[in-house]
């Protein structure tokens, strides 16, 4: 086929059609078509972030720090919630459709016989891409799925995140906590800084570290954070940082992570230089779409990308510490593959109202199977359903009064339909 003329729409659809599978995790084909774009380790300092949840809020945590101290920062994160082009960004701006095209092209010029998923197409774009910029001084990788055989996974980084384990994707990574922190340490390098952003270590964290001789900081270890009224602060072993100012990412769980941000840079001081001023300054103005997100309007309404267990008690615990005068109605999409039982049940104690709703994506839970499920964990509470999430936010926004609140949550395909439709509340 002639992909010389494709529109990046063409160029996505197209990649979505020559590979039957959109995860097919394994490191050999990627790795030999990288090797043909001539793609080796990144001339700059590499941060790969993965884990179950915080991944993009610690990205974006780093990002907005490293840029106020003056770096220019490329980042790959994934999904995208309204165009692709955010998935690779230089200097905090989207790579264009052209640019991308061309990185396409250039890909799909050396694979040749090579077969590559969706996710290895754009992992490959991204790395190209930040081969050719110029001047670049850190890039930011997030893991797509586990670690030990995403794509993100053939380069090596200079500091490895694990941000938090919980379960997800057990079809892919294992049916137990240590099974999937086994595959999220596949990120891991001999002798090489390695972080893990929450208090439960799983022991195959430690265990694989120890393998490599990879030294660990584990937050409440090697390095913790304290909440003050207005303030919080930070302290590792070797330096501390009093009165932070509250993060730009809001809920409770953004100071886990954005205390694991302040280990990255502390571990790359003697490479990207970051005054205390700096670092406040990044931590406060950090930003990113869906996570506990407040949109303006009449009645206060609550973004927030929760779709599992873990992500719900956080987005639980966000909700139940922040004051609200009257009822909590909440919009529920989700994908099928999903513990959506799960999820019910840890928001149950903080939603007056549900209102469920279909996602019109491949792999969207259909309404049957939500209401299916919230029965069976909630069989006396009563919820509406509605065919997708512009009609059950309407639904929402007519009962609600101006005590209330909103919460649309459930998968950042349900972020996105409420953004495609109101995203100008926000802009």
């Amino acid at each position: 086929m002639n992909t010389k003329k494709f529109s990046l729409d063409e160029w996505l659809a197209y990649q979505f059609n020559i590979h039957s599978q959109s995860i097919d995790l394994g490191l050999e084909r990627v790795a030999v078509v990288a090797q043909r774009m001539g793609i080796e380790d990144m001339p700059c300092p590499v941060i790969t972030v993965a884990g179950t949840n915080g991944k993009g809020s610690t990205i974006a945590f780093l990002q907005s720090i490293y840029t106020a101290a003056g770096y220019q920062v490329g980042t790959y994160t994934s999904p995208h919630m309204l165009r692709y082009n955010e998935r690779i960004c230089i200097a905090g701006r989207e790579c264009s459709d052209d640019i991308l095209c061309e990185s396409f092209t250039r890909i799909e010029r050396a694979r040749a016989e090579v077969p590559l998923s969706y996710f290895e197409f754009g992992t490959l774009a991204a790395l190209d891409l930040f081969m050719r910029a110029t001047a670049l001084d850190v890039v930011l990788l997030e893991v797509g799925l586990g670690g030990r055989l995403d794509a993100v996974n053939i380069i090596d980084p200079d500091v490895a995140v694990v941000t938090s384990i919980s379960l997800d994707h057990t079809d892919w990574l294992g049916e137990d906590i240590e099974s999937i922190g086994y595959e999220k340490a596949g990120i891991f390098r001999t002798n090489v800084p390695a972080i893990f952003g929450n208090r439960n270590l799983p022991r195959s964290i430690a265990d694989h570290a120890r393998s490599l001789s990879a030294p660990l900081y584990v937050l409440g270890q090697q390095f913790d954070y304290q909440c003050e009224k207005s303030s919080w602060s930070w302290q590792s072993q070797k330096q501390s940082a009093k009165t932070l100012p509250p993060p730009g990412l809001f809920g409770p769980v953004q100071y886990q992570n954005a205390a694991t941000a302040l280990m990255v840079v502390e571990l790359l001081e003697s490479q990207l230089k970051v005054t205390s001023e700096e670092q406040s300054q990044g931590l406060g103005k950090a930003s990113l779409t869906g996570r506990y997100q407040h949109v303006p309007g009449a009645i206060e309404t609550l973004l927030d990308i929760a779709h599992n267990e873990d992500s719900a008690k956080q987005l639980a615990h966000s909700l139940s510490t922040t004051f609200c005068k009257g009822k909590t109605h909440l919009v529920l999409g989700m994908l099928a593959d999903k513990d959506i039982a799960r999820v019910v049940e840890n928001l149950s104690e903080v939603v007056d109202y549900w209102y469920l709703c279909g996602l019109h994506v491949d792999r969207g839970a259909l309404i049957a199977r939500l209401k299916t499920d919230f029965t069976a964990v909630l069989p006396k509470t009563k919820a509406q359903t509605f065919n997708d999430v512009t009609a059950a936010y309407a639904a929402a926004e007519t009962a609600a009064d101006s005590l209330d609140r909103i919460v649309v949550c459930g998968s950042s395909y349900t972020v996105a339909a409420f953004l495609t439709e109101h995203g100008n509340r926000i802009n």
